[in-house]
Protein backbone atom coordinates (compact mmCIF):
# COMPACT_ATOMS: atom_id res chain seq x y z
CA UNK A 1 0.00 0.00 0.00
CA UNK A 2 1.36 3.44 -0.81
CA UNK A 3 2.13 6.08 1.65
CA UNK A 4 -0.20 8.43 -0.29
CA UNK A 5 -3.62 6.06 0.28
CA UNK A 6 -2.54 5.29 3.83
CA UNK A 7 -2.37 9.19 4.54
CA UNK A 8 -5.79 9.06 2.35
CA UNK A 9 -7.51 6.67 4.38
CA UNK A 10 -6.16 7.73 7.54
CA UNK A 11 -7.55 11.33 7.32
CA UNK A 12 -10.15 10.00 5.16
CA UNK A 13 -11.09 7.19 8.42
CA UNK A 14 -10.40 9.88 11.18
CA UNK A 15 -12.78 12.82 9.28
CA UNK A 16 -15.57 9.97 9.23
CA UNK A 17 -15.11 8.80 12.63
CA UNK A 18 -15.21 12.53 13.96
CA UNK A 19 -18.46 13.45 12.38
CA UNK A 20 -19.84 9.78 12.95
CA UNK A 21 -18.91 11.17 17.04
CA UNK A 22 -19.99 14.22 16.97
CA UNK A 23 -23.44 13.39 15.48
CA UNK A 24 -23.83 10.58 17.91
CA UNK A 25 -22.42 13.12 20.76
CA UNK A 26 -24.92 15.76 19.53
CA UNK A 27 -27.93 13.57 19.54
CA UNK A 28 -27.41 12.41 23.07
CA UNK A 29 -27.26 15.36 24.39
CA UNK A 30 -30.32 16.48 22.99
CA UNK A 31 -32.41 13.40 23.49
CA UNK A 32 -30.78 14.23 27.31
CA UNK A 33 -31.96 17.90 27.39
CA UNK A 34 -35.33 17.59 25.40
CA UNK A 35 -36.64 14.00 25.86
CA UNK A 36 -37.48 14.10 22.54
CA UNK A 37 -37.75 10.52 20.97
CA UNK A 38 -40.30 11.07 18.33
CA UNK A 39 -37.75 9.95 15.69
CA UNK A 40 -36.53 6.51 17.63
CA UNK A 41 -40.54 6.21 19.12
CA UNK A 42 -41.71 6.16 15.40
CA UNK A 43 -39.33 3.72 14.34
CA UNK A 44 -39.98 1.78 17.29
CA UNK A 45 -43.30 2.21 16.33
CA UNK A 46 -43.48 1.13 13.17
CA UNK A 47 -41.56 -2.42 13.96
CA UNK A 48 -43.07 -3.41 17.09
CA UNK A 49 -46.75 -2.46 15.26
CA UNK A 50 -46.49 -5.08 13.04
CA UNK A 51 -44.42 -7.54 15.19
CA UNK A 52 -44.72 -6.71 19.06
CA UNK A 53 -43.73 -10.01 20.28
CA UNK A 54 -41.30 -12.99 20.63
CA UNK A 55 -42.61 -15.96 18.87
CA UNK A 56 -42.64 -17.30 22.54
CA UNK A 57 -45.01 -14.57 23.70
CA UNK A 58 -46.90 -14.95 19.89
CA UNK A 59 -47.54 -18.89 20.68
CA UNK A 60 -48.89 -17.93 23.83
CA UNK A 61 -51.20 -15.15 23.00
CA UNK A 62 -52.46 -17.60 20.07
CA UNK A 63 -53.68 -19.93 22.84
CA UNK A 64 -55.40 -17.32 24.82
CA UNK A 65 -56.85 -16.04 21.87
CA UNK A 66 -57.78 -19.29 20.93
CA UNK A 67 -59.52 -19.74 24.51
CA UNK A 68 -61.29 -16.31 24.02
CA UNK A 69 -63.12 -17.40 21.17
CA UNK A 70 -64.06 -20.94 21.93
CA UNK A 71 -64.17 -20.54 25.78
CA UNK A 72 -64.18 -17.23 26.85
CA UNK A 73 -65.24 -17.87 30.46
CA UNK A 74 -62.04 -19.73 31.40
CA UNK A 75 -60.40 -16.09 30.55
CA UNK A 76 -61.87 -15.78 34.13
CA UNK A 77 -60.30 -18.42 36.01
CA UNK A 78 -57.55 -16.74 38.21
CA UNK A 79 -55.37 -20.56 38.52
CA UNK A 80 -55.40 -20.37 34.66
CA UNK A 81 -54.45 -17.09 34.00
CA UNK A 82 -51.40 -17.04 36.69
CA UNK A 83 -50.35 -19.91 35.00
CA UNK A 84 -50.10 -18.05 31.53
CA UNK A 85 -48.44 -15.05 33.15
CA UNK A 86 -45.72 -17.12 34.64
CA UNK A 87 -45.19 -18.16 30.80
CA UNK A 88 -45.10 -15.08 29.98
CA UNK A 89 -42.80 -13.59 32.83
CA UNK A 90 -40.19 -16.14 32.14
CA UNK A 91 -39.93 -14.66 28.62
CA UNK A 92 -40.24 -11.02 29.94
CA UNK A 93 -43.90 -10.44 29.58
CA UNK A 94 -46.89 -10.26 31.04
CA UNK A 95 -50.46 -10.79 30.51
CA UNK A 96 -53.63 -7.82 31.21
CA UNK A 97 -57.53 -9.59 31.10
CA UNK A 98 -60.45 -7.04 31.17
CA UNK A 99 -64.38 -7.55 31.51
CA UNK A 100 -66.08 -3.80 30.14
CA UNK A 101 -64.22 -1.45 32.02
CA UNK A 102 -63.08 -3.53 35.49
CA UNK A 103 -59.72 -5.56 35.56
CA UNK A 104 -59.61 -8.80 35.71
CA UNK A 105 -56.22 -9.78 35.72
CA UNK A 106 -52.66 -7.51 35.84
CA UNK A 107 -49.84 -9.05 35.51
CA UNK A 108 -47.06 -7.97 38.79
CA UNK A 109 -44.38 -7.60 35.59
CA UNK A 110 -45.74 -3.72 34.52
CA UNK A 111 -46.11 -2.19 38.16
CA UNK A 112 -47.47 0.89 36.33
CA UNK A 113 -50.76 1.82 38.04
CA UNK A 114 -51.70 4.02 34.67
CA UNK A 115 -51.40 1.11 32.74
CA UNK A 116 -55.60 1.13 32.13
CA UNK A 117 -55.89 4.46 31.42
CA UNK A 118 -53.48 3.70 28.14
CA UNK A 119 -55.10 0.59 26.70
CA UNK A 120 -56.77 0.82 23.61
CA UNK A 121 -60.87 0.57 23.56
CA UNK A 122 -62.18 -2.25 22.78
CA UNK A 123 -62.88 -3.31 18.74
CA UNK A 124 -64.74 -6.57 18.70
CA UNK A 125 -64.13 -6.52 15.04
CA UNK A 126 -60.56 -6.55 15.96
CA UNK A 127 -58.79 -4.49 13.31
CA UNK A 128 -55.66 -3.70 14.95
CA UNK A 129 -54.59 -6.30 16.91
CA UNK A 130 -51.09 -5.68 17.44
CA UNK A 131 -49.52 -1.98 18.51
CA UNK A 132 -47.73 0.45 20.70
CA UNK A 133 -47.94 2.83 23.44
CA UNK A 134 -46.45 4.86 25.74
CA UNK A 135 -46.54 5.72 29.08
CA UNK A 136 -44.43 8.41 29.88
CA UNK A 137 -40.99 7.81 28.76
CA UNK A 138 -41.58 3.98 29.19
CA UNK A 139 -42.69 2.09 25.94
CA UNK A 140 -44.91 -0.87 25.24
CA UNK A 141 -45.54 -3.13 22.57
CA UNK A 142 -48.82 -5.53 22.53
CA UNK A 143 -51.03 -7.85 20.94
CA UNK A 144 -54.54 -7.70 22.00
CA UNK A 145 -57.92 -9.78 21.05
CA UNK A 146 -61.34 -8.20 21.90
CA UNK A 147 -64.08 -11.01 22.53
CA UNK A 148 -67.64 -11.45 23.96
CA UNK A 149 -67.75 -13.35 27.14
CA UNK A 150 -71.14 -15.86 27.54
CA UNK A 151 -73.76 -13.29 29.33
CA UNK A 152 -72.53 -10.72 26.06
CA UNK A 153 -70.06 -8.29 28.02
CA UNK A 154 -66.95 -7.35 26.76
CA UNK A 155 -63.81 -8.60 26.90
CA UNK A 156 -60.11 -7.79 26.20
CA UNK A 157 -56.91 -10.27 26.52
CA UNK A 158 -53.71 -8.27 26.31
CA UNK A 159 -50.23 -9.92 26.30
CA UNK A 160 -47.93 -6.85 26.80
CA UNK A 161 -43.96 -6.51 26.77
CA UNK A 162 -41.94 -3.39 27.58
CA UNK A 163 -39.30 -2.32 25.30
CA UNK A 164 -36.12 -0.10 25.97
CA UNK A 165 -36.52 3.27 27.13
CA UNK A 166 -33.86 4.81 25.16
CA UNK A 167 -34.19 8.07 26.46
CA UNK A 168 -33.61 7.06 30.04
CA UNK A 169 -31.11 5.09 29.74
CA UNK A 170 -29.20 7.63 27.91
CA UNK A 171 -29.88 10.22 30.44
CA UNK A 172 -28.43 8.21 32.89
CA UNK A 173 -25.43 6.97 30.74
CA UNK A 174 -24.73 10.38 29.50
CA UNK A 175 -21.23 11.02 31.30
CA UNK A 176 -20.05 7.42 30.69
CA UNK A 177 -21.22 7.56 27.15
CA UNK A 178 -19.34 10.89 26.53
CA UNK A 179 -16.00 9.57 27.78
CA UNK A 180 -16.71 6.79 26.03
CA UNK A 181 -16.77 8.86 22.59
CA UNK A 182 -13.78 10.88 23.87
CA UNK A 183 -11.30 7.56 24.48
CA UNK A 184 -12.65 6.18 21.13
CA UNK A 185 -11.56 9.46 19.39
CA UNK A 186 -8.42 9.34 21.39
CA UNK A 187 -7.21 5.71 20.92
CA UNK A 188 -8.50 6.06 17.18
CA UNK A 189 -6.28 8.99 16.67
CA UNK A 190 -2.81 6.98 18.41
CA UNK A 191 -3.36 4.16 16.33
CA UNK A 192 -3.65 5.77 13.33
CA UNK A 193 -0.62 8.27 14.13
CA UNK A 194 1.03 4.70 15.33
CA UNK A 195 0.87 3.57 12.01
CA UNK A 196 1.80 6.49 10.07
CA UNK A 197 4.47 6.39 12.24
CA UNK A 198 6.01 2.74 12.11
CA UNK A 199 5.14 2.53 7.95
CA UNK A 200 6.31 6.12 7.38
CA UNK A 201 9.06 7.93 10.03
CA UNK A 202 10.47 4.63 11.54
CA UNK A 203 11.87 3.95 8.41
CA UNK A 204 13.08 7.30 7.12
CA UNK A 205 14.80 7.73 10.47
CA UNK A 206 16.06 4.24 9.93
CA UNK A 207 17.37 5.55 5.89
CA UNK A 208 18.67 8.84 7.39
CA UNK A 209 20.78 7.17 10.51
CA UNK A 210 22.25 4.72 7.36
CA UNK A 211 23.09 7.77 5.33
CA UNK A 212 25.04 9.39 8.30
CA UNK A 213 26.89 5.65 8.47
CA UNK A 214 27.87 5.97 5.17
CA UNK A 215 28.39 9.38 5.33
CA UNK A 216 31.33 8.31 8.32
CA UNK A 217 32.39 5.76 5.80
CA UNK A 218 30.96 2.72 7.76
CA UNK A 219 29.69 0.50 4.89
CA UNK A 220 29.62 -3.14 6.62
CA UNK A 221 25.62 -2.83 7.62
CA UNK A 222 22.60 -3.91 5.92
CA UNK A 223 18.98 -2.59 5.70
CA UNK A 224 15.95 -4.69 6.43
CA UNK A 225 13.21 -3.45 5.51
CA UNK A 226 10.65 -5.08 3.49
CA UNK A 227 7.47 -3.32 3.24
CA UNK A 228 6.00 -2.75 -0.67
CA UNK A 229 5.60 1.01 -0.81
CA UNK A 230 7.50 3.78 -1.69
CA UNK A 231 9.70 3.51 1.51
CA UNK A 232 10.49 -0.05 0.71
CA UNK A 233 11.61 1.24 -3.16
CA UNK A 234 13.71 4.10 -1.44
CA UNK A 235 15.16 1.43 0.73
CA UNK A 236 15.78 -1.17 -1.80
CA UNK A 237 17.93 1.41 -4.07
CA UNK A 238 19.31 2.89 -1.07
CA UNK A 239 20.44 -0.87 -0.47
CA UNK A 240 21.91 -1.11 -4.01
CA UNK A 241 23.80 2.11 -3.84
CA UNK A 242 25.42 0.71 0.04
CA UNK A 243 26.15 -2.32 -1.82
CA UNK A 244 28.00 -1.16 -4.97
CA UNK A 245 29.87 1.55 -2.86
CA UNK A 246 30.69 -1.57 -0.50
CA UNK A 247 31.92 -3.42 -3.78
CA UNK A 248 33.36 -0.10 -4.95
CA UNK A 249 36.01 0.65 -2.49
CA UNK A 250 36.71 -3.60 -1.81
CA UNK A 251 37.64 -2.95 -5.52
CA UNK A 252 39.50 -0.22 -4.90
CA UNK A 253 41.51 -1.66 -2.13
CA UNK A 254 42.02 -5.28 -3.83
CA UNK A 255 43.13 -3.14 -7.15
CA UNK A 256 45.89 -1.46 -4.46
CA UNK A 257 46.65 -4.74 -3.00
CA UNK A 258 47.08 -6.08 -6.51
CA UNK A 259 49.35 -2.79 -7.53
CA UNK A 260 51.75 -3.21 -4.81
CA UNK A 261 52.17 -7.17 -5.23
CA UNK A 262 52.32 -6.30 -9.24
CA UNK A 263 54.92 -3.78 -8.70
CA UNK A 264 56.99 -6.67 -6.49
CA UNK A 265 56.71 -8.94 -8.64
CA UNK A 266 57.94 -7.10 -12.06
CA UNK A 267 60.89 -5.45 -10.24
CA UNK A 268 61.60 -9.05 -8.60
CA UNK A 269 61.30 -10.83 -12.47
CA UNK A 270 63.04 -7.75 -14.10
CA UNK A 271 66.02 -7.70 -11.22
CA UNK A 272 67.19 -11.33 -11.92
CA UNK A 273 68.10 -11.70 -15.34
CA UNK A 274 69.55 -7.83 -14.85
CA UNK A 275 71.48 -8.73 -11.92
CA UNK A 276 72.64 -11.79 -13.92
CA UNK A 277 73.80 -9.39 -17.21
CA UNK A 278 75.04 -7.42 -15.09
CA UNK A 279 77.33 -10.31 -13.43
CA UNK A 280 78.77 -11.50 -16.59
CA UNK A 281 79.20 -8.02 -17.53
CA UNK A 282 81.45 -7.18 -14.97
CA UNK A 283 82.91 -10.51 -15.85
CA UNK A 284 84.11 -9.67 -18.91
CA UNK A 285 85.20 -6.22 -17.76
CA UNK A 286 87.69 -7.58 -15.09
CA UNK A 287 89.21 -10.02 -17.21
CA UNK A 288 87.32 -12.95 -16.17
CA UNK A 289 86.72 -14.44 -19.66
CA UNK A 290 90.02 -14.55 -20.72
CA UNK A 291 89.49 -17.17 -23.55
CA UNK A 292 87.47 -17.11 -26.44
CA UNK A 293 85.34 -20.27 -24.94
CA UNK A 294 84.44 -18.64 -21.81
CA UNK A 295 83.55 -15.36 -24.07
CA UNK A 296 81.33 -16.68 -25.80
CA UNK A 297 79.68 -18.72 -23.09
CA UNK A 298 79.37 -15.61 -20.98
CA UNK A 299 77.93 -13.37 -24.55
CA UNK A 300 75.59 -16.79 -24.65
CA UNK A 301 74.46 -16.15 -21.76
CA UNK A 302 73.61 -12.48 -21.40
CA UNK A 303 71.96 -12.94 -24.63
CA UNK A 304 69.49 -15.54 -23.01
CA UNK A 305 69.04 -13.76 -20.30
CA UNK A 306 67.84 -10.47 -22.63
CA UNK A 307 65.69 -12.92 -24.39
CA UNK A 308 63.94 -13.83 -20.95
CA UNK A 309 63.40 -10.26 -20.25
CA UNK A 310 62.59 -9.56 -23.94
CA UNK A 311 59.47 -12.35 -23.20
CA UNK A 312 58.73 -11.29 -19.82
CA UNK A 313 58.05 -7.46 -21.12
CA UNK A 314 55.97 -8.75 -23.75
CA UNK A 315 53.96 -11.59 -21.71
CA UNK A 316 53.29 -8.68 -19.60
CA UNK A 317 52.42 -5.73 -22.10
CA UNK A 318 49.97 -8.58 -23.77
CA UNK A 319 48.31 -9.39 -20.54
CA UNK A 320 48.23 -5.49 -19.94
CA UNK A 321 46.11 -5.19 -22.35
CA UNK A 322 43.83 -8.52 -22.33
CA UNK A 323 42.87 -7.18 -18.94
CA UNK A 324 42.15 -3.89 -20.22
CA UNK A 325 40.13 -5.50 -22.80
CA UNK A 326 42.39 -3.53 -25.34
CA UNK A 327 43.00 -6.19 -27.52
CA UNK A 328 41.36 -6.88 -30.83
CA UNK A 329 39.82 -10.88 -31.58
CA UNK A 330 39.56 -11.40 -35.31
CA UNK A 331 37.20 -14.29 -34.93
CA UNK A 332 37.11 -17.01 -38.14
CA UNK A 333 35.51 -20.46 -38.60
CA UNK A 334 38.34 -22.81 -37.10
CA UNK A 335 37.93 -26.97 -37.10
CA UNK A 336 39.33 -27.02 -33.36
CA UNK A 337 40.59 -30.97 -34.69
CA UNK A 338 42.79 -29.54 -37.47
CA UNK A 339 43.83 -26.65 -35.55
CA UNK A 340 44.97 -29.25 -32.36
CA UNK A 341 46.67 -31.21 -35.37
CA UNK A 342 48.49 -28.69 -36.57
CA UNK A 343 49.81 -27.40 -33.05
CA UNK A 344 51.12 -30.82 -32.66
CA UNK A 345 52.58 -31.22 -35.67
CA UNK A 346 54.57 -28.04 -34.67
CA UNK A 347 55.67 -28.55 -30.80
CA UNK A 348 56.15 -31.82 -31.40
CA UNK A 349 60.09 -31.74 -32.38
CA UNK A 350 61.06 -29.27 -29.37
CA UNK A 351 58.60 -31.72 -27.04
CA UNK A 352 60.44 -34.78 -28.25
CA UNK A 353 64.13 -33.32 -27.70
CA UNK A 354 63.23 -32.64 -23.71
CA UNK A 355 61.82 -36.57 -23.68
CA UNK A 356 58.06 -35.02 -23.49
CA UNK A 357 55.86 -37.55 -25.65
CA UNK A 358 52.92 -35.49 -26.81
CA UNK A 359 49.32 -36.92 -28.78
CA UNK A 360 45.75 -36.50 -28.70
CA UNK A 361 42.64 -38.16 -28.59
CA UNK A 362 39.81 -37.29 -30.79
CA UNK A 363 36.74 -38.51 -29.10
CA UNK A 364 34.00 -37.65 -31.38
CA UNK A 365 33.64 -38.11 -35.81
CA UNK A 366 32.23 -34.68 -36.18
CA UNK A 367 33.92 -31.53 -37.23
CA UNK A 368 34.22 -28.97 -34.02
CA UNK A 369 33.93 -25.97 -35.63
CA UNK A 370 34.33 -22.65 -33.18
CA UNK A 371 34.92 -19.27 -34.26
CA UNK A 372 38.56 -18.18 -32.81
CA UNK A 373 41.56 -16.05 -33.05
CA UNK A 374 43.65 -18.69 -34.43
CA UNK A 375 47.04 -16.75 -33.69
CA UNK A 376 45.53 -16.25 -30.09
CA UNK A 377 44.42 -19.38 -29.69
CA UNK A 378 47.30 -20.77 -30.43
CA UNK A 379 49.13 -18.54 -27.72
CA UNK A 380 47.01 -20.45 -25.16
CA UNK A 381 47.47 -23.83 -25.86
CA UNK A 382 51.33 -23.54 -25.85
CA UNK A 383 51.60 -21.38 -22.70
CA UNK A 384 49.66 -24.83 -21.19
CA UNK A 385 51.65 -26.95 -22.37
CA UNK A 386 54.86 -24.75 -21.94
CA UNK A 387 53.47 -24.53 -18.48
CA UNK A 388 53.07 -28.24 -18.39
CA UNK A 389 56.44 -29.05 -19.48
CA UNK A 390 58.09 -27.50 -16.22
CA UNK A 391 56.21 -29.73 -14.01
CA UNK A 392 57.39 -32.99 -15.75
CA UNK A 393 58.49 -35.59 -12.66
CA UNK A 394 58.50 -38.66 -14.47
CA UNK A 395 61.39 -40.57 -16.20
CA UNK A 396 59.01 -41.29 -19.09
CA UNK A 397 56.96 -37.94 -19.68
CA UNK A 398 53.52 -37.43 -21.42
CA UNK A 399 51.06 -35.01 -22.37
CA UNK A 400 48.03 -35.99 -23.48
CA UNK A 401 45.53 -33.58 -25.49
CA UNK A 402 41.17 -34.70 -25.99
CA UNK A 403 38.36 -32.57 -27.73
CA UNK A 404 34.68 -33.90 -26.80
CA UNK A 405 31.32 -32.44 -28.24
CA UNK A 406 28.26 -31.65 -27.16
CA UNK A 407 25.22 -29.93 -28.45
CA UNK A 408 26.31 -26.28 -27.54
CA UNK A 409 30.19 -26.32 -26.77
CA UNK A 410 33.51 -27.75 -27.55
CA UNK A 411 35.45 -29.05 -24.78
CA UNK A 412 39.74 -29.56 -25.08
CA UNK A 413 41.41 -31.57 -21.97
CA UNK A 414 45.36 -31.25 -22.31
CA UNK A 415 46.58 -33.74 -19.45
CA UNK A 416 50.64 -34.30 -18.36
CA UNK A 417 51.60 -36.74 -15.68
CA UNK A 418 53.52 -34.25 -13.81
CA UNK A 419 54.05 -33.93 -10.04
CA UNK A 420 50.21 -32.32 -9.37
CA UNK A 421 49.19 -29.21 -8.25
CA UNK A 422 48.36 -28.63 -3.95
CA UNK A 423 44.34 -28.56 -3.53
CA UNK A 424 45.34 -24.76 -1.95
CA UNK A 425 47.35 -23.48 -5.28
CA UNK A 426 44.18 -24.44 -7.69
CA UNK A 427 42.01 -21.47 -7.09
CA UNK A 428 45.38 -19.08 -7.72
CA UNK A 429 46.52 -20.86 -10.91
CA UNK A 430 45.30 -18.27 -13.19
CA UNK A 431 46.08 -15.34 -10.91
CA UNK A 432 49.09 -12.65 -12.45
CA UNK A 433 52.46 -13.76 -11.48
CA UNK A 434 50.87 -16.77 -9.05
CA UNK A 435 53.75 -19.26 -8.97
CA UNK A 436 52.43 -22.70 -7.30
CA UNK A 437 56.33 -23.11 -6.61
CA UNK A 438 56.59 -19.99 -4.46
CA UNK A 439 60.93 -19.73 -5.01
CA UNK A 440 59.87 -17.60 -8.13
CA UNK A 441 62.63 -19.20 -9.81
CA UNK A 442 62.58 -18.51 -13.39
CA UNK A 443 64.01 -22.26 -14.51
CA UNK A 444 60.86 -24.00 -13.13
CA UNK A 445 58.09 -21.44 -12.41
CA UNK A 446 58.53 -18.69 -15.49
CA UNK A 447 56.90 -15.16 -15.60
CA UNK A 448 53.66 -16.54 -13.68
CA UNK A 449 51.66 -15.01 -16.90
CA UNK A 450 51.12 -18.18 -18.78
CA UNK A 451 47.83 -19.06 -17.49
CA UNK A 452 46.92 -15.59 -16.48
CA UNK A 453 47.07 -14.89 -20.44
CA UNK A 454 45.09 -18.21 -21.21
CA UNK A 455 42.44 -17.40 -19.44
CA UNK A 456 41.77 -13.74 -20.45
CA UNK A 457 42.31 -15.19 -24.42
CA UNK A 458 39.69 -18.02 -23.52
CA UNK A 459 37.52 -15.71 -21.82
CA UNK A 460 37.69 -13.21 -24.27
CA UNK A 461 36.21 -16.23 -26.77
CA UNK A 462 33.20 -16.58 -24.34
CA UNK A 463 34.32 -19.49 -23.12
CA UNK A 464 35.76 -20.97 -19.50
CA UNK A 465 39.17 -22.22 -18.12
CA UNK A 466 39.73 -24.76 -15.20
CA UNK A 467 42.28 -27.08 -13.65
CA UNK A 468 41.97 -30.65 -11.69
CA UNK A 469 44.80 -32.28 -10.19
CA UNK A 470 46.02 -34.73 -8.43
CA UNK A 471 49.60 -34.59 -6.60
CA UNK A 472 51.60 -37.63 -7.96
CA UNK A 473 49.77 -38.08 -10.48
CA UNK A 474 49.28 -35.48 -12.95
CA UNK A 475 47.22 -31.98 -13.93
CA UNK A 476 44.20 -31.75 -16.45
CA UNK A 477 43.39 -28.60 -17.70
CA UNK A 478 40.44 -28.01 -19.86
CA UNK A 479 38.95 -25.32 -22.08
CA UNK A 480 35.72 -24.82 -23.82
CA UNK A 481 34.61 -22.54 -27.11
CA UNK A 482 31.08 -22.38 -28.12
CA UNK A 483 30.27 -24.40 -31.32
CA UNK A 484 29.10 -22.62 -34.50
CA UNK A 485 27.00 -24.02 -37.84
CA UNK A 486 29.40 -21.08 -39.76
CA UNK A 487 32.01 -23.73 -41.71
CA UNK A 488 35.07 -22.48 -43.34
CA UNK A 489 38.08 -24.16 -45.13
CA UNK A 490 40.20 -26.46 -42.93
CA UNK A 491 43.25 -24.49 -40.84
CA UNK A 492 46.51 -25.38 -42.08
Amino acid sequence: MSIRIKLLLSYTGMLVLSLLMFGVTAGLFTIAATGDLHSIRDFYKVHYQLNPLTEQEESIFLELKYLAKNDPDELLNKDLLIDYDFKLRTVRAGLYVRRESNQVFESFTFHQPELEQFLPPYDLNNSQIRNTFNIGERFYAYAKFDFAYSDGAKGSVFVIRERSPFAEVTRRLLPILSFILIGVLVIANMLLYRWITKSVIKPLNLLRSSAERIQEGDLQFALDLHSKDEIGKLNEAFENMRKRLQESVQLRLQDEENRKELISNISHDLRTPITNIKGYIEGIRDGVADTPEKMDKYVQIIYSKAVDLDKLVDELFLYSKLDLKQVPFTFEPVNLASFLDDCIDELHYSLQEQGIQIAWTRRTSKPAWVLADVEKLKRTVVNIIDNAQKFMDKPQKQIDLALTLDDQWVTVEIRDNGMGIPPEAIPHLFERFYRAEQSRNSSTGGSGLGLAIAREIIEGHGGKIWVTSEQGSGTSLFFTLKRTSVHGGEHA
